[in-house]
């Protein structure tokens, strides 16, 4: 596929190499780009099955919840394999790591290794532009600024010519959540409009992905039925439904476009990775809002101040040559911080557990968990880790 497209890009000056075996091929890379999935789609049911025996109701589970934190378990061991390698054959090089659970796998790496990672999503992005697309003002115009850990990052500034937008949304979304929507105003995405109402910021990731940061939304039938509406506002098991299907309709793309049969698309996406790479490559200043540990250079303290120091938070960073360098948020609105470090703690437990290979951190993980916690007691979660355990075992070799 790579050869395709730059055969029909006129890269000839582009050479291929491709190898199952990572280490022929990663000796001297400057980039390595991070899109695995451990288990493939066999754990996939047990994830949001199992889980939901228990009452605990997801929409996504691959950052956070059950889902989220057996996908951690699995993931970040292989994760750390790599960068192993990595600091063996190709050390100046820059990680990014696109796979999820983006938090837990920027901290293990953090902890871990002496790589530079950094955490990629496209939350920040699609978030700032529809926000723009609501507030009706043209996007490069918006001033906004946005911190705190992927999925959970809050637009604590957001204007137009110095005026703040945050009273429109306020207003729509009100009537939206009043079931009296106005006509320029999307309908739906109602756990975000609920929170930017409650919390006083409006938050990076879709409905669905949110609720399962979030104690309040999906622990009675009557609050699902309320807030949730389908695919990604919020429906009951939809990543597990319709993940494997998508895998399939991946890969049957894929051999249409070797066939012939589909045309390759050229059009740049807002996915950080190429913008990156140019910036450094080319020396040219960009910024991109990034997953990385709290730390600041040169210990000026951490980037966001009232969250963990030893934690992974999501804030702008600005590349060029130098490579990623995190800014300095400074002090996040004290009830958006302690939403942030709760879940925080969460992907600390469940790091700990990859790292350690620790049944029992994981438990413990799990009884900090948001959804787990909402509806759940202690002695029904262990239970229901232990079955996962059993569930994936295949894929979760030397826990103990």
């Amino acid at each position: 596929m790579t050869e395709r497209i730059l055969a029909a890009r006129g890269g000839g000056q582009w050479t291929v190499l491709a190898s199952t075996r990572r280490r022929e091929v990663m000796a001297d890379s400057d980039y390595l780009i991070n899109c695995i999935e451990v288990s493939g789609t066999d754990c996939v049911r047990h994830d949001n099955d199992i889980p939901l025996k228990y009452g605990v109701d997801q929409c996504i589970g691959d950052t956070i919840g059950p889902g989220g934190i057996f996908k951690g378990l699995r993931t970040v061991p292989v994760f750390l394999d790599v960068l192993r390698d990595a600091e063996e054959l190709c050390p100046q090089a820059l990680v990014l790591n696109y796979t999820n659970p983006m938090n837990m796998l920027c901290l293990a790496a953090g902890r871990q290794s002496f790589m530079q990672v950094v955490g990629l999503c496209h939350s920040v992005q699609g978030t700032s532009h529809l926000l723009a697309k609501r507030a009706g003002v043209p996007y490069p115009e918006m001033e906004w600024t946005c911190a705190g850990i992927n999925h959970l990052a809050w637009f604590t500034t957001l204007k137009h010519r110095g005026r703040d937008l945050y009273p429109k949304l306020h207003r729509l979304a009100e009537k939206d959540l009043a079931g009296k929507p106005s006509q320029d105003w999307d309908q739906g995405d109602l756990v975000r409009k609920d929170m930017m109402l409650h919390f006083g910021a409006f938050i990076t990731e879709s409905s669905g992905h949110l609720s399962e940061y979030l104690p309040y939304y999906r622990k009675r039938k009557d609050l699902l039925k309320t807030y949730m509406r389908g695919k990604y506002d919020g429906e009951s098991s939809f990543y597990a439904n319709h993940w494997p299907d998508w895998r399939r309709a991946a890969d049957e793309q894929r051999s249409r476009l070797l066939a012939g049969q589909e045309k390759i698309e050229f059009e740049r996406s807002w996915e950080y990775a190429s913008w990156i790479i140019e910036a450094r490559e080319k020396n040219s200043l960009h910024r991109i809002h990034g997953n990385v540990m709290n730390r600041s250079r040169g210990g000026a303290g951490p980037l966001i101040s009232n969250l963990s120091a030893d934690g992974c938070v999501e804030v702008a960073c600005l590349v060029d040559r130098n490579g990623v360098q995190p800014t300095r948020y400074g002090a996040l609105p004290s009830q958006m911080a302690a939403l942030c470090e709760s879940n925080m703690r969460v992907f600390d437990l469940a790091a700990q557990a990859s790292l350690s290979k620790s049944k029992e951190a994981a438990i413990h993980a799990l009884m900090l968990d948001p959804l787990c916690a909402a509806v759940c007691s202690p002695a029904e979660i262990k239970a229901m880790a232990l079955e996962l355990f059993s569930a994936e075992k295949k894929y979760l070799p030397g826990y103990r």
